[in-house]
């Protein structure tokens, strides 16, 4: 019989944080995107807790992992937990695991007083959706994610 459990990543795992981030990246195929590296995750997870990491384990094995902060909802008046990333091994998936990790985090929101939870998913990601849909999330169609990446980000903070 196989165990299974969700921990918190540690300090030390800043390096497979980041190989899991690189992961979902191949997967959602923008693995050209990915800049960080080991010690800018550690200082962001570990030193400055800019946000949090939760790992998935099968037999003491890593099969999946979250990435999440805590954002503000000014028309609920309190903080949310905002799921950034949620990744499953291929093999892995459809045995509960991302559900698993999801459920995780949501009882985390109810613990921290947060009045929701929120993530984005790309439009193609049809089995991801279908999980969402199945345990509640709806489809926030009207908004769309607006970005400044860091080198527009720069250009427009320093013009006058």
């Amino acid at each position: 019989m196989k165990t299974f459990h969700i921990r918190p990543a540690r300090p030390d795992e800043a390096g497979l944080v980041l190989e899991y981030i690189k992961k979902i990246a191949a997967y959602e195929k923008c693995a050209d995107q990915v800049v960080a590296d080991e010690a800018t995750i550690h200082h962001s997870l570990f030193v400055e807790h800019s946000a949090e990491v939760v790992f998935a384990e099968e037999d003491g094995a890593v099969v999946g992992f979250a990435l999440f902060f805590h954002n503000f909802s000014t028309f609920v008046g309190r903080k949310g937990l905002y799921l950034e990333d949620l990744f499953v091994l291929p093999e892995k998936r459809g045995l509960g695991y991302g559900k698993a990790l999801l459920k995780y985090l949501a009882r985390l929101a109810v613990e921290r007083n947060c009045g929701r939870m929120e993530w984005i998913c790309l439009d193609w990601n049809k089995p991801a959706l279908a999980v969402y849909r199945s345990i509640g999330a709806i489809p926030m169609d009207e908004w769309t994610v607006q970005r400044l990446t860091e080198p527009a980000l720069r250009e427009f903070a320093n013009n006058s």
